[in-house]
């Protein structure tokens, strides 16, 4: 509708040349045929190219993020990520010449929230689609209620197995629990040859399941799990914890908790040395706000990330670069691997809506879903393309290494970029 309205100023020109042309003509044909002709000539344009009806109106995409809460700084980080993937989008000229228009919640890190914010964006904003979301207990609400309603969600940092588990068409993922626990356990047993591990975990659900299957990996490699305990978030005092870990005398300590969790159990480890050969912690070490915090505290310590600024899966260094210098220049701060994870769900959402306009495809949410469950591309974190259950088959982070406030891959061997300092990892 919104292309004929654009249309009627130009109808009214040619309603009044078509009025003289009538008297011209001495009456052959009456003004109100002209009137009618018209009208079905600027219906018939419109139905027979497809889109032509919507082509000013904007392409909503809906994003859902823990933007206040304990959970907020790692939201934040994917939001940002997402703005830039939508700007950057906008700047090229849109997604098949529409712009998009990003319409961002705030869950407050609760899942009720969540739930009520995803209802508003699909039932009251009519969103075309579902970006963002930070740990499985808020994303698997809005995963439900996407499939309810027909509506495509890429989750930009979900880990829980079986969110997928149950075939839902209209969720996918550019993470999964594999993808971290493969390296950390094979970086322990075979780079790092730990003889004993000790896990501490968040009792969120994708931390749980990471601590339970790099238990069941360690020890299937053959190296003993003596310790795992978990935490509440937001727990203060590691210190109880770090003593069963002292006692038991283990060579390395698997940190399955987030940020905040890692500056305070870090900071005690320094304080009471535990006779640690290694520290390694999927989340939280591998940020540049991390070094800041812990300064020369950090040195030594291990984390993963599936992408940095100076780690990109090789031959994506200039989108990596675009993408660094653009987020500079928007937010005034380094991007981080949490941030990535926003821009790629949000690029993976924009490349299949692309795909199904360039088709002469409706944007409906089974035409989206089609072109995600196709998508093959390669980006800043890697190949990306979905399996069966909406997983991403080729995710797969690195492990680092802090050498003089540094980043240093040095799992796997193929994509290192040093070697493991042992008198470094030392506590």
């Amino acid at each position: 509708m919104l292309a004929l309205a654009e249309a009627l100023p130009a109808f009214l020109i040619a309603a009044v040349k078509g009025q003289e042309f009538m008297k011209e003509k001495a009456g052959r044909y009456s003004f109100a045929s002209f009137v009618v002709l018209f009208i079905v000539l600027v219906i018939l344009v419109a139905l027979g190219t497809p889109g032509l009806a919507l082509s000013a109106e904007a392409i909503k995409i809906g994003e859902i993020d823990p933007l206040s809460g304990h959970l907020a700084q790692h939201g934040t980080e994917i939001h940002q990520g997402i703005l830039v993937a939508v700007e950057e989008a906008n700047a090229q000229g849109g997604v098949a010449g529409h712009q998009v228009q990003l319409i961002s919640r705030d869950d407050q890190s609760k899942p009720e929230v969540a739930l009520n914010q995803a209802q508003d964006l699909i039932i009251r904003e009519k969103v075309q689609g579902l970006v963002g979301g930070y740990v499985d207990s808020l994303v698997g609400p809005v995963s439900e209620l996407a499939a309810r309603y027909k509506v495509p969600y890429v989750a930009s940092a979900s880990l829980q197995r079986g969110l997928t588990a149950e075939g839902n068409p209209y969720f996918f993922r550019v993470s999964r629990l594999d993808g971290i626990v493969d390296p950390v356990c094979r970086f322990t047993g075979q780079t790092f040859k730990a003889r004993t591990a000790a896990v501490l975990y968040l009792s969120t659900p994708g931390a749980t399941e990471f601590a339970d299957s790099v238990k069941s990996c360690l020890e299937k490699a053959g190296v003993p799990v003596p310790i795992m305990e978990k935490f509440r978030p937001g727990w203060p005092d590691f210190s109880m914890l770090l003593l069963k870990v002292k006692q038991a005398g283990v060579d390395m300590l698997i940190s399955g908790g987030f940020f905040a969790d890692n500056l305070i159990m870090v900071r005690q480890l320094k304080e009471r040395p535990l006779g640690l050969k290694g520290f390694l912690a999927p989340w939280g070490v591998a940020y540049q706000s991390f070094l800041r915090e812990m300064g020369q505290g950090a040195e030594g310590l291990f984390g993963t990330c599936a992408w940095n600024p100076g780690i990109t899966w090789p031959g994506t260094e200039e989108i990596s670069r675009a993408f660094t210098d653009r987020f500079r220049q928007k937010f005034g701060e380094e991007p981080n691997t949490t941030s990535m994870h926003g821009y790629i769900s949000a690029r993976a959402m924009l490349a299949a809506m692309t795909a199904v306009l360039k088709e002469n495809q409706g944007l409906t949410g089974e035409a989206v879903s089609r072109a995600l469950s196709k998508l093959d591309i390669t980006l800043p974190m890697g190949r990306l393309a979905f399996d069966e259950h909406g997983d991403p088959r080729y995710y797969q982070q690195v492990v680092v290494q802090i050498q003089n406030q540094k980043m240093v891959v040095v799992y796997p061997p193929e994509r290192a970029t040093g070697k493991v300092d042992f008198s470094l990892a030392a506590h």
